[in-house]
């Protein structure tokens, strides 16, 4: 049977990712995947292998496009870690049009072809949602919002770009949930730009220009007296 190797390979892959915390390619993803490998099946089975090769690519390139790598998370009570991977691209005083309060804001672009899975920034309970994604009124500002707060007291509200109306950013996490610092809480397909409104006293670990990875890295630190 021509496609014999790929099927073991395939079973294979499939045995390795269920032995797994995270599977290496992400639920959002695996449309997407499927779709070329079903089109690579179809042409060739009815046009040749020479003539699948291209589509064959296509679904190996979007597996890797929507890997989702296991992240060891580092901990730390007052740390704030990235919610992406991507470059910092602001660090600035602002005002948080969430909460309508004085706030620090750390912008990171996403990186196109970075992991797309979007992680909590801070331990804590959800306290709110703004934005289409799941509430399916407007946000008072441009993206979804995510009003996390910590144990501690301190509120930290994460903001999505809504992005492209097909792929739109999605997210996880429920109204009331706890959320551990550095656990998986939604998904941004293709990447897109990723806001954190910190307590105007948080004390900055990063600068614009520097790379960081999605639960891994650390934004800022809370302070408390």
């Amino acid at each position: 049977m021509l496609l014999y190797p790929f099927i073991v390979r395939f079973r294979s892959l499939l045995g390795a990712m269920a032995a797994d915390r995270y599977f290496y390619v992400a639920r959002e993803g695996w449309p997407f995947v499927l779709a070329a490998g079903l089109a690579a099946f179809l042409v060739q089975y009815y046009a040749g292998p020479r003539w699948a090769v291209p589509l064959w690519v296509a679904a190996v390139f979007l597996a890797y496009l929507f890997r989702e790598p296991e992240r060891f998370v580092p901990g730390g009570a007052l740390a704030v870690l990235s919610p992406a991977d991507g470059v910092v691209t602001a660090v600035a005083q602002t005002r948080d049009p969430y909460l309508d309060r004085d706030a620090t804001l750390i912008k990171v672009g996403m990186n196109r072809l970075g992991a797309y899975a979007m992680r909590s920034p801070v331990e804590g309970t959800v306290m709110q949602h703004w934005g289409e994604p799941v509430t399916g009124k407007s946000s008072p500002a441009d993206g979804h919002g995510i009003w996390l707060r910590t144990d501690e007291g301190d509120n930290v509200v994460l903001a999505l770009d809504s992005g492209r109306r097909l792929l739109r950013a999605r997210c996880a996490a429920q109204l009331g949930e706890r959320i551990g610092q550095g656990h998986r809480c939604g998904f941004v397909p293709f990447g897109s730009r990723v806001a954190v409104f910190l307590p105007v006293n948080a004390r900055m670990d990063v600068m614009p220009g520097q790379r960081v990875k999605a639960g891994v890295d650390t934004l800022a630190r809370l302070v408390h007296k």
